[in-house]
This record gives C-alpha cells, structure tokens and sequence, in this order.
C-alpha cells in the first residue's frame, strides 16, 4: 500500500510539473510579448477605457512575465497562482466580454478556464518538483 501511496504522490508531481510548465508557458509568451511591443499594448488598455494606459501596459508585461517564471519554477506557487486567476478574471470581463462577438466569447471562456486551472495551483501547491517542494 505505501509504494502506491509513493507512486501516485511521484505521479502527481510529474503532472503539477507538466501542468506548471504549460499554464506558465502562456504568461511568459504574452509577457514578453506586451514587452516588445508596449505601444500596442497601451493602445488595446486605451481602447477599453482604462486609465494610464502605458504605464498599465508595462505593469501587465512585467506581472505576465515574472508570475510566468514564478510559476514555471514553482516558487511562492500558491500566491502567483491565485493572482494569475485574478488576473485571468479580470481580463475576461474588461477585455473579453461582448455577447455579440464570438471570437471574444471565446477568449472570455478561455480565460476563465485558464483561473480554474491557476485555482487549482493555488489550492494544490507546485508538487515536489520545484523550488516550494510541496
């Protein structure tokens, strides 16, 4: 009974690892993205009304990217992760939410299912195989 306790506690953390790689693979992407080219960024921030437009565009790049490479690394996992879903929350209903758009719903529920998945690293910790071990 113990090495199946061991073994699926060792195949837990091979698919929080998986899953760190792949929920933070997104974050660093668009990240670096906004990054590089901030002027558009600030653009789309403007033309949903929000303000400072720039300075939000280069705190949206930065948050994308350092809470990507926290979660990748699994470090302080709970905390990014619950800020990714917050994140995530956010972006679906002032960017993503228009009923008459069928492109925006769609990366409204993406969004959405993405908070789910960071939800469940919030509750779950990063697993053995990172830099918070549990």
């Amino acid at each position: 009974m113990a090495d199946t306790l061991a073994t699926k506690r060792a195949n837990n953390d091979v698919f929080l690892l998986i899953g760190r790689i792949l929920a933070a693979g997104i974050f660093i992407a668009t990240g670096i993205q906004k990054l590089m080219g901030i002027e558009g960024t600030a653009g789309y921030i403007e033309s949903v009304g929000l303000p400072y437009p720039v300075i939000m565009a280069w705190a949206a790049g930065l948050f994308e990217t350092v809470a990507g490479i926290l979660l990748l690394i699994g470090f302080m996992t709970r905390s990014t992760a619950a800020a990714l879903a917050a994140f995530c929350l956010f972006t679906a209903f002032v960017f993503h939410f228009q009923p008459d758009d069928q492109q925006q719903i769609t990366s409204f529920m993406k969004n959405l299912a993405m908070a789910g998945g960071y939800l469940a690293f919030a509750a779950v910790g990063a697993g053995r195989f990172s830099v918070d071990r549990g």
